[in-house]
């Protein structure tokens, strides 16, 4: 659909891929940013505590959203041994990605809703908005799927971190990232709307606390 779009549409498209850049953007700086406040230096003096696009870009991953409508970027470095918080501290620097497409998929919606009476749904910055909005609904349901690479695996590797979920922990971290695959491929393949039915939703209780005005 986006190549489609580059073609018939390069405003359009060069409006969606500057939203999809900022909010990855902001999505690993939190990641960097949760590990700095809790005690690692890795992902700052790699390069990773800005919100420039260049430092989290995946080529591939990129190529990939635009091709398939599906890619990710560069993983944000960090030693879990300098944490503060041994058991808890990955599962939240992995939250801060999420927690951050929450915080500017609200605030766009916002934003879209005071200036929508005097820019209306068709001015650029309104589209910018609206995208904004439904990107960041997306990249936050996506990354709390407790599957890896997504950051909810953090979250359920920590709950089950006693000795005794040794087994399951090793079975989520070397088969969980193919698991995911299977079912994004199904989804896509078989129609099943497992993502879009969660984007849906999540979607549905943003537009309960904030009215969605315009879409795209």
């Amino acid at each position: 659909m986006l190549l489609t779009m580059l073609f018939e549409n390069p405003i359009l498209f060069v409006v969606w891929l500057a939203a999809f850049l900022f909010s990855l953007s902001v999505h690993e700086f939190s990641h960097a940013l949760a590990a700095t406040w809790l005690g690692d230096s890795t992902a700052k003096r790699m390069g990773r505590l800005t919100i420039n696009p260049a430092a989290h870009i995946d080529p591939v991953g990129l190529l990939a959203v635009v091709l398939i409508g599906f890619g990710w970027g560069k993983p944000v470095p960090y030693n879990p041994y300098n944490l503060k918080w041994p058991k808890w501290g990955p599962a939240a620097v992995a939250a801060a990605g999420p927690i951050s497409n929450m915080t500017m998929a609200t605030v766009s919606a916002v934003l879209a809703a005071m200036l929508a009476p005097r820019f209306g749904c068709n001015n650029l910055l309104m589209i910018f908005l609206s995208l904004m909005t439904g990107l960041n609904v997306a990249l936050m349901v996506f990354n709390f799927i407790p599957l890896p690479p997504l950051d909810g695996s953090k979250a359920l590797l920590a709950v089950f971190s006693a000795p005794q979920y040794a087994a399951f922990r090793t079975f989520i971290e070397t088969q969980g990232q193919m698991f995911l695959f299977v079912l994004i491929i199904l989804d896509s393949i078989a129609g099943l709307g497992l993502f879009a039915g969660l984007f849906n939703g999540a979607s549905s209780i943003l537009g309960h606390f904030v009215p969605l005005v315009c879409s795209i």
